[in-house]
């Protein structure tokens, strides 16, 4: 069984995803078994297995190529090859609709001052946020990737950046209890 994926990344993104001298291309190719034809000039990119799709991680590929395409660093895409690690890309357009003033309303208050919002709800839910063009990239585990729609879905509804970081704060220490009573209720001895 065979797989092939075509895509299309903006053409500003098309260098990054080459790399120096064709390394992340490399690389990409290399850790998930597949091979990438890349088209400099029209963006497209096109994602084939090497082999037995089983053997091979094709669909992280196409995760790792998207991931770049939509602002993140290589280093930040390939942590996607971690099994807990998704990719969640989120239409801004879905919230404000084609308004070019409210879209740039909407990704100023996700980014912040200096880009202190985007920096605080990375460091809140262990995630990270890429923002380019009208969409919101998040690579993180699905905790978090959740925590994060629903922080842009309270901002770009107008909540206050007060009300999102307390939201936040809340699951963050909700989940450090879950996991400090799991790991509790695993040293405690059974008592009969």
């Amino acid at each position: 069984m065979s797989f092939q994926r075509i895509l299309r990344l903006p053409q500003d993104r098309i260098g990054v995803l080459v790399g120096r001298k064709g390394e992340v291309k490399g690389e990409i190719e290399r850790r998930c078994g597949i091979s990438l034809f890349i088209d400099s000039k029209s963006g497209e990119v096109v994602i084939n297995s090497k082999g037995d799709v089983v053997q091979s991680q094709p669909f992280k590929s196409v995760d790792i190529v998207l991931a770049i395409g939509r602002g993140f660093s290589p280093e930040r895409a390939f942590k996607l090859l971690n099994e807990d690690m998704v990719l969640q890309i989120v239409d801004l357009r879905d919230y404000v609709g084609k308004s070019r003033s409210s879209l740039e309303r909407v990704k100023g208050r996700i980014i912040g001052s200096e880009g202190k919002s985007r920096r605080v709800i990375e460091e809140l839910t262990g995630s990270y946020v890429s923002i380019l063009g009208h969409t919101i990239g998040v690579i993180g585990k699905m905790d978090g990737v959740r925590l994060i729609l629903d922080a842009i879905d309270m901002l770009a509804s107008g909540s206050t950046h007060k009300a999102v970081y307390n939201m936040l704060q809340k699951a963050r220490t909700k989940a450090k209890m879950d996991r400090w009573r799991l790991w509790e209720e695993q040293i405690e001895p059974k008592s009969e």
